[in-house]
């Protein structure tokens, strides 16, 4: 039973690799680039991001009742109550100083509202090896996508110079050996594995001294996905990173925190544990496509302040790309950068 369940999980894996192969070559879908996709994707859902702003107020006046109903809708978009209020509270006082005329004001503050708090978590990964590899500790829950952002990250430092090695943290997972595996095959680079059930620090540890030793740039160190509440598994973690530190006490440089854009303020929830109990230092956001409608972004920025790397909205190799505030905003708020 155990097998069977392994080869379905190992096929459906495949069955990702299928849609990776079929488009990594594609730059662009019709239409545009990554950040008009992203708005067409965000808004394929039923949020307040269906909408233009100019049906907020028909009459083309704001009031109280428009930023009343702005509200509801930033609440729904998963921005968060205490976000949504610093929003609104500054809408407010732009209200008050009659800044907000029209509803061209009305998207103009929003958008400087929007950027206030996203531009500073705007910090790309910027990897430099030094005294050994740059040791990137991917950790999150099942199901947010890390194994596919392993694979994802592995082709986008490759195409910029940089080499690299995977490390097949998760021993507990069925088939998550054997689907790392399948990512360093499909990227050509080498993995350092061991069987089910093995230690994950020594099987990091061991990866970390082979990367050194070949002289790797990066290693990227995949971990059994986990809740943010079973302390067990989180301190298992923790024992991880002090073992690398062992090795470089500057590492493991970067500690990325994956999240599923899907769960809303469950995210954020997650990201508050895991920041506290390992000291994350930047995120990857995925699954911004599909039933994500993109607010919960500004509740990480709001509420933490932690660096966000990437986002990603499918499965494609272009469909993770470095995050980027002012195009993020326009495509929350229904405005092509691209144009």
């Amino acid at each position: 039973m155990q097998r069977v369940k392994c080869r379905r999980l190992l096929n459906s894996e495949l069955d990702v690799f299928a849609v990776f192969k079929k488009k990594e070559t594609i730059t662009t879908e019709s239409g545009g680039g990554f950040f008009k996709r992203l708005r067409r994707r965000l808004n394929s859902g039923n949020s307040w991001l269906t909408y233009d702003l100019a049906n907020l107020a028909p009459g083309g006046r704001i009031d109280d009742e428009v930023l009343d109903d702005l509200e509801s809708r930033l609440v729904m978009a998963d921005v968060g109550v205490d976000s949504t209020e610093r929003i609104i509270s500054a809408l407010h006082k732009q209200l008050a100083r009659r800044e907000l005329k029209d509803v061209a004001a009305l998207h103009s503050g929003l958008r400087q509202i929007m950027l206030a708090m996203l531009e500073p978590v705007e910090r790309n990964l910027q990897p430099v090896s030094e005294g050994g590899p740059f040791v990137i500790l991917m950790i999150g829950v099942n199901g947010a996508g890390k194994t596919t952002t392993i694979g994802k990250l592995a082709r986008r430092f490759m195409n910029d110079g940089h080499s690299v090695m995977l490390a097949a943290g998760d021993t507990f997972r069925a088939a998550a050996v054997e689907q790392l595996q399948a990512w360093g095959e499909r990227n050509g680079v080498p993995v350092v594995a061991q069987q089910q059930g093995a230690d994950p620090a020594a099987v990091i540890f061991d990866a970390y001294e082979s990367a050194r030793a070949r002289g790797i740039d990066i290693l990227l160190a995949d971990t059994a996905g986990r809740l943010q509440n079973q302390q067990g598994l989180m301190d298992e973690l923790a024992k991880i990173k002090r073992v690398v530190s062992r090795q470089n006490p500057a590492a493991p440089q970067e500690v990325m925190l994956v999240l599923d854009a899907g769960l809303g303020q469950n995210a954020l929830q997650q990201a508050e544990k895991f920041n506290a109990a390992l000291g994350v230092t930047g995120i990857t956001v995925t699954k911004l496509d599909g039933t994500a409608k993109g607010g919960v972004l500004l509740a990480l920025a709001d509420k933490l302040g932690l660096p966000v790397r990437f986002i990603g909205i499918g499965e494609a190799a272009d469909d993770l790309q470095p995050f980027r505030a002012s195009e993020y905003v326009d495509a929350l708020l229904g405005t092509d950068s691209d144009d």
